[in-house]
């Protein structure tokens, strides 16, 4: 008996389910992936998987942010909260580099003088 060329592949059915449960572009994720020199070709299921872990990774900040926020009040997140979270929390702690904590810039000339005077006395 010959199967019909109209019956959906079940392979198909959940690839187009995957790609309704992922919130970000896989083509930028692949793009970033292909970025690595270590990299030469991506597995469709790798592919994937490390867009959706992406997913979940930004979820997991987004929410320790927000809970321990001061925004709870106008329901917003912001910024400082991301780069507080990634300072005092240690799963984030990798994150300090990528979000610092902004300090204004006369907070910040302030504290090289500060630097500068504390090596002219060191070397007295």
């Amino acid at each position: 008996m010959k199967m019909s060329q109209n019956t959906p592949d079940k392979d198909d059915d959940q690839t187009s389910t995957n790609k309704k449960s992922l919130s970000l572009p896989t083509s930028r994720v692949r793009l970033i992936m292909k970025s690595s020199p270590d990299v030469s070709c991506i597995n469709h299921d790798a592919l994937f998987l490390t867009t959706k872990a992406t997913e979940l990774f930004v979820q997991h900040l987004a929410v320790s942010s927000y809970t321990n926020s001061a925004g709870k009040e106008t329901k917003s997140l912001s910024y400082s909260d991301l780069a507080n979270t990634a300072e005092e929390n240690d799963t984030f702690q990798f994150l300090t580099d990528i979000l610092p904590k902004k300090i204004l810039a006369g907070d910040y000339l302030k504290s090289l003088e500060q630097l500068q005077e504390d090596e002219d006395n060191a070397d007295f």
